[in-house]
């Protein structure tokens, strides 16, 4: 893999500023987008960071540099990336089951919005008409990513208007007059199939034909990242030309130029994370040996709510003998990250390494068992700086009345 940190560095690092510690490769977000803009640049189109994968302004900083736009899910999140020096309309906001509220104030920053619920529809064009242009999320009913919880264009999904539900859709905006300017699909993550994206896209052709006024088509993202050593990623660049050659037919048909937009998230920053705890006791029972480190899933759930792989290595004693562990946290419930792996010997006060921690990391992280959230640093140019503070006691009691 390229851009890739040694474990001499990530020592380095552990050192410097402590563990549990989330450490990033800016080089490697780089080298990813970089991958993104080459396998589209057949056509015009809009990469939109997923920021719910890792907010650390510091990284949306990093991401508007190289030429990003911000998919964002909650008002807090457009206002992180209005921080970050991100324009309104380089932002997109698609919250889900929130209230009108926050629409309002999506609106009032001047940000693009997109709409997934009928009575959202009905709400939005009652109150605005045809003055502000909005993008409608469509669920397709299509199948796709190897985990339920992370398939959201399935039957039973919260996410999106129903496919078949157009009828409706046309009812509202023509009563309200709405203005379309985008349709909108995600159908999951972890993606390896290119042809779930180009069956997407058919399907949102054919909703384009019911409005006139579109400028854009979002397919989301889900592009699968490698997790394992046989792992394979989606081929983007197959998909890019495939895509290519689909738009440009559609085009011929609607009579006007559509820019594409993805919402790259995973993809982006997934393999620049690395996670480094350190092993508490080594703990040999009838069943197993455990390796109990300082962090658990209140600094990495993906494992225990997502039954995710993550990679994972002793960095202390990488040529020691290799022997099978189950590595498990500190916290008071099962926090297992990984049965009956194969790592080099470990002793207590080694330190591990989680791969592929960049997404979904820190970022669903909490104070269970009143522990303290890890620093996460960001190595750039060669030199590792620190992003986010290590959370202290007092942080604790933070917004607590005593």
């Amino acid at each position: 893999m390229e851009n890739q940190l040694s474990n001499e560095q990530l020592i380095a690092a552990a050192q410097q500023f402590g563990t549990p510690l989330y450490v990033y490769h800016a080089e490697k977000i780089t080298e990813q987008y970089n991958k993104l803009s080459h396998a589209f640049s057949g056509h015009p189109t809009r990469f939109f960071y997923a920021c719910k994968a890792l907010t650390n302004i510091n990284i949306l900083k990093h991401l508007k540099s190289l030429g990003s736009s911000l998919d964002c899910v909650s008002i807090n999140e457009v206002k992180l990336g209005l921080k970050a020096g991100f324009e309104p309309k380089e932002i997109l906001f698609t919250p889900n089951c929130v209230a009108f509220d926050e629409i309002r104030e999506a609106v009032d920053l001047g940000v693009n919005i997109n709409i997934d619920s009928i009575s959202m529809l009905e709400q939005f064009g009652n109150y605005y008409g045809d003055t502000y242009p909005i993008c409608i999320r469509i669920n397709p009913h299509i199948e796709a990513g190897g985990n339920y919880k992370i398939s959201t264009g399935h039957i039973d999904s919260k996410f999106g208007i129903s496919i078949h539900q157009m009828r409706h859709i046309e009812r509202v905006v023509k009563t309200t007059k709405l203005h379309i300017q985008g349709l909108h699909m995600h159908t999951g993550s972890e993606i390896k199939d290119i042809n779930v994206f180009l069956q997407a896209l058919e399907v949102l052709f054919s909703v384009a034909e019911h409005f006139d006024r579109l400028e854009f088509l979002d397919l989301g993202s889900g592009f699968k990242v490698p997790y394992k050593e046989e792992d394979r990623e989606t081929d983007i660049s197959s998909l890019g030309q495939k895509l290519n050659i689909a738009i440009k037919e559609f085009e011929k048909e609607y009579g006007k130029p559509l820019e594409i937009w993805f919402e790259p998230g995973k993809y982006l920053v997934s393999e620049c994370g690395y996670f480094v705890v350190n092993a508490n006791v080594v703990k040999q029972t009838t069943a197993t040996v455990f390796v109990g480190v300082n962090s658990g899933f209140n600094h990495l759930i993906r494992p225990m709510f997502y039954d995710s792989y993550h990679k994972i290595a002793n960095i202390s004693n990488p040529s020691g003998a290799e022997r099978i562990y189950t590595v498990v946290g500190n916290i008071c419930e099962t926090d297992t990250f990984a049965w009956d792996r194969v790592l080099n010997e470990v002793r207590a006060e080694d330190l591990l390494v989680f791969y592929n921690a960049g997404a979904y990391g820190f970022e669903m992280s909490s104070n269970f068992n009143s522990r303290l959230k890890p620093a996460e640093v960001l190595f750039k140019d060669g030199t590792f700086t620190l992003i986010r503070k290590r959370e202290v006691f007092e942080d604790l009691l933070r917004g607590q009345v005593v």
